[in-house]
């Protein structure tokens, strides 16, 4: 099955922007701002997505989405576990200002990205 979506490159499919913002508020992970998300955005340090609760979001997104998942592996992107440092460093301080994302981003390197989910979207596999 081919799926043919016809979106820009750079911009999120809106119904994976709406499921992003309705798991974030369902669950209370983190308030999520839909003008803000892009392709870029890391869904463990951005999103704070991470441990267990990536795998459910991942089973939701796939359930969801209809998305075969049965190749997929965190070899590839390594487990994102998150980091107490980004934590201690997000409660202090918050995660608006430009200079705690940077710091965040050095402190603990992004593993898996809402580009991962768009591709996935697309193809109809999380590979």
């Amino acid at each position: 099955m081919t799926r043919k979506l016809f979106i820009q490159m750079d911009e999120i499919h809106p119904q994976l922007k709406e499921f992003i913002v309705d798991y974030c508020t369902k669950y209370k992970i983190r308030k999520v701002d839909p003008h803000t998300l892009c392709l870029e955005t890391s869904i463990d340090l951005d999103l704070d997505i991470v441990d267990i609760e990536i795998d459910l979001f991942l089973a939701e997104f796939a359930e969801k989405f209809r998305i075969d998942q049965s190749k997929f592996s965190w070899y590839k992107y390594g487990y994102p576990t998150g980091s107490a440092s980004v934590k201690v460093i997000r409660t202090l301080f918050g995660y608006k200002a430009t200079w705690v994302k940077r710091l965040s981003n050095r402190i603990y390197t992004p593993r898996f990205r809402v580009s991962n989910l768009q591709d996935a979207v697309i193809t109809g596999k999380l590979i």
